[in-house]
């Protein structure tokens, strides 16, 4: 009997345990299953977020090559419009060729070239004479007869760079341009100052908001002129009282090869004569022979260029004086600088007219000289030293 109730009693408590392990097992397999779910959502967040990284990854190289690919459009978009106007000048001087070469008559033919041809030819040669004596005043008629003396004025700063005087202002002010490649102009009130052993102390810093290639720049009329680094014929005109641009043009032809030889950071050489603002450089167009343009400094645009028969190969520099080119040359080991080629734009003067003038007792190169009409002297740097040479001159005849 009491095996009975025993037995009773134990299959209800057995059934209810068998019932809590089923539960237990059932959840089991659902911590399992969830488990199990947010590991794969734990893996598909991850690899959402690897592909995120990556797409910004990529987009950022791709805004980077659009960049640049922006930035060389820009380039190719000067260098054509530079490379247009310089065609737009070769054509016109190629058709004033041809209708020159068209009006002559040719001696090896049987056509007959009308009289009245022949005195419009030349009465238009003249006119385009007169037209250029106007502009350059012609009453400038001294010719560089020799080279007299040079003074070293003081050693300072890199192998190449540049110092002059403003011919245009009358103060006593003088400018250094230190280095082929730099953004730093330095005013001394005089030459005495600059000629002191502290004068960086007492120079004004002017600071420009482009640095300048090669040493060919100027000052003239209160304006720093120079070519713009980086660029491959832009001339920026910098006032320098007031610290800031106030124009800028480019210079057809110019920037292709160095405007010297031996001067190779020098693209665009700067001068500045009796008549005003000229650049000076050389193209391969016309076998590296130079060019020379009058500039007007005001308008910062072009009023006349020439081919000369000087080249620019064992050259080091040139300057202006009187409507003439005067181009220094020299050994690439360096040697006695000399002035062995000359060219009048007005044809006043015939290069066979001048014998070879050297620069007297010194050895050495130059990375630029300049010619100071007000002062009839020549500004040079030689080898990290300042020189000024005193000129000879006489009666173009």
């Amino acid at each position: 009997m009491i095996a009975l109730q025993l037995q009773f009693l134990l299959v209800p408590f057995l059934t209810s345990i068998m019932g809590a392990a089923q539960y237990m097992m059932q959840d089991a397999a659902l911590m399992n299953y969830i488990d199990r779910r947010l590991l794969s959502l734990e893996k598909r967040l991850e690899k959402c977020n690897q592909d995120i990284l990556d797409y910004v990854e990529e987009f950022r190289d791709f805004s980077k090559m659009v960049l640049s690919r922006l930035a060389a459009l820009n380039s190719y978009k000067t260098e054509v419009k530079s490379e247009v106007e310089n065609l737009l000048l070769r054509i016109e001087r190629s058709q004033r060729d041809i209708d020159y070469i068209g009006s002559v008559r040719d001696s090896s033919t049987c056509i007959e070239v009308h009289e009245d041809l022949v005195k419009q030819q030349l009465f238009e040669e003249a006119e385009e004479k007169r037209k250029l004596k106007l502009m350059l005043n012609a009453s400038c008629d001294h010719v560089l007869a020799g080279i007299k003396s040079l003074k070293m004025v003081k050693k300072t700063g890199d192998k190449y760079g540049s110092w002059m005087k403003d011919p245009g202002k009358k103060h006593a002010k003088i400018y250094l341009l230190n280095g082929s490649v730099n953004n730093v102009l330095l005013e001394f009130e005089n030459i005495m100052t600059f000629m002191e052993s502290n004068h960086t102390l007492k120079a004004r810093r002017i600071t420009l908001p482009f640095p300048w290639e090669g040493t060919g720049h100027i000052l003239y009329q209160g304006f720093l002129f120079y070519h713009r680094y980086g660029s491959l014929n832009e001339i920026i005109k910098f006032n320098v009282q007031k610290r800031k641009v106030t124009d800028q043009m480019q210079l057809p032809g110019a920037g292709k090869i160095p405007a010297y030889q031996l001067s190779p950071s020098t693209k665009i050489d700067l001068a500045v004569d009796e008549q005003g603002l000229w650049a000076i450089h050389a193209e391969p167009e016309t076998g590296g022979n130079i060019v020379i343009t009058k500039i007007n400094h005001v308008t910062m645009s072009v009023e006349h260029t020439w081919d000369t028969s000087c080249n620019s190969k064992d050259a080091e520099a040139a300057f202006m004086s009187c409507n003439t080119l005067y181009v220094v040359y020299n050994s690439p080991s360096g040697g006695t600088s000399r002035v062995q080629c000359v060219y009048d734009v007005l044809d006043a003067v015939k290069t066979y007219e001048i014998p070879v003038l050297h620069f007297p007792k010194r050895q050495g190169s130059h990375s630029t000289i300049h010619y100071n009409p007000k002062e009839k002297q020549l500004f040079a740097w030689g080898d990290g030293s300042q020189i000024i040479y005193k000129l000879h001159t006489k009666q173009k005849v």
